[in-house]
């Protein structure tokens, strides 16, 4: 073997081993990523004074997540989700993946540990609404440290 042909082999193996080590981390644009947030609903309750109903449409891309939080103090919270398989954790409870008809519910004050995309090849979103006092903003709030954790 001359030694221009075992320097095309070096590069060729070279080459191959970054592609190689590339193709084995998470596909670009999905690792991790935030989830987005869409508000679909805002009114005060005129039977209930200083009470709202506030809904959100949380759409996470595969392998997304919101970072661990705690949301208004006053807010009760129904979740239903819409597409896909969402994974949560709220409080000691042991996580649960929950799938496009299903809902649960989080209490006021509860820790939101985990909430994320079941699937890392397919988007999920759900719906949550808030009965929460009117003035108690904002609505969700980070774990100190976890906004910037990706």
């Amino acid at each position: 073997m001359t030694s221009k042909t075992r320097r095309i082999l070096a590069n060729a193996a070279a080459v191959a081993a970054v592609l190689a080590s590339a193709s084995l981390g998470s596909p670009p644009g999905h690792a991790h990523e935030r989830e987005t947030v869409e508000p679909a609903f805002e009114h005060a309750l005129p039977n209930v004074p200083g009470k709202s109903l506030i809904a959100v449409v949380v759409t996470y891309p595969p392998g997304g997540r919101s970072p661990p939080h705690r949301h208004a103090r006053s807010a009760f919270i129904y979740a239903h989700v819409l597409t896909g398989a969402v994974r949560s954790r709220v409080g000691d409870e042991p996580a649960r993946v929950y799938r496009a008809g299903e809902s649960f519910f989080e209490e006021p004050g509860a820790h939101h540990r985990v909430s994320e995309n079941a699937s890392d090849s397919e988007a999920a979103s759900l719906l949550a609404v808030f009965i929460v006092d009117a003035q108690d903003k904002p609505l969700t709030v980070p774990d100190p440290g976890a906004a910037t954790t990706p």
